[in-house]
């Protein structure tokens, strides 16, 4: 897994994009106590909570204060911190929602971090705002697409009021060319199933199969006829 993933990082910096107040692109002089949004977005394995955590490590290096938070029923590596798939690690708060975050900011925090932000509901939208309109740097990352290649809410209201977008592409597991879907690789219809590599592959547009979790429940159903079939005789 290593391997891909370095080359795919290569990649993303290429396919990156920003939009912003700037006419360069980013948010680069901001004056006045002004907050503002930035979101990183992509597939899995594509280096988003890796970015997160380099920006966050900027700011901490600059002396700003910094307070980051992930999903409660994100522990795929560590159960207080956000982990990339590369193994880099910051200490972070637990939430449920995105409400708990706009309760736990402290007031002379200047930095909020957010990883996996599509499992904190529709309210880190507005927590988001709130927090920007007190004068704070907000930097979320999560995943813009579910399984089935749908925008992942609350994702999208959250691009449309950032001041700064980045999209990471990854490397396709199947081609190696540039990939925007992840694939999901067990078999389940739930939206939220929290994996990894051995239950998630990134895809490219051309090898995506957006109905191959469904696949996979379909054809386990016809693994059990034989057995029920047998278990009545």
């Amino acid at each position: 897994m290593a391997a891909p993933f370095r080359a795919g990082r290569l990649l993303i910096l290429r396919a990156r994009y920003t939009r912003s107040c700037t006419p360069g692109g980013r948010v680069d002089i901001v004056k006045g106590n002004m907050g503002w949004i930035e979101v990183v977005v992509g597939p899995m394995f594509s280096g988003k909570s890796e970015e997160l955590i380099r920006r966050l490590r900027r700011a901490e290096i600059a002396k700003q204060r910094v307070q980051i938070f992930k999903p409660v029923i994100d522990q795929r590596y560590a159960k207080g911190g956000i982990v990339s798939h590369s193994g880099l690690e910051l200490d972070s708060e637990l939430v449920k929602t995105g409400e708990e975050i706009l309760a736990k900011v402290a007031p002379r925090t200047e930095v909020v971090g957010i990883d996996e932000a599509q499992f904190l509901g529709e309210s880190v939208v507005e927590s988001c705002v709130k927090l920007a309109d007190m004068g704070k740097r907000v930097i979320v990352a999560g995943l813009d697409t579910d399984f089935m290649g749908r925008p992942f809410e609350p994702m999208p209201r959250l691009l449309a009021v950032a001041e700064e977008i980045v999209k990471f592409l990854a490397i396709c597991m199947r081609c190696g060319n540039p990939a925007v879907h992840t694939q999901r690789l067990v078999a389940s219809e739930e939206l939220i199933v929290v994996g990894a590599g051995n239950m998630y592959e990134a895809r490219c547009r051309r090898c995506f199969e957006p109905h191959l979790a469904h696949d996979k429940i379909d054809e386990a159903k016809i693994a059990t006829i034989p057995k029920a079939q047998a278990a009545t005789r």
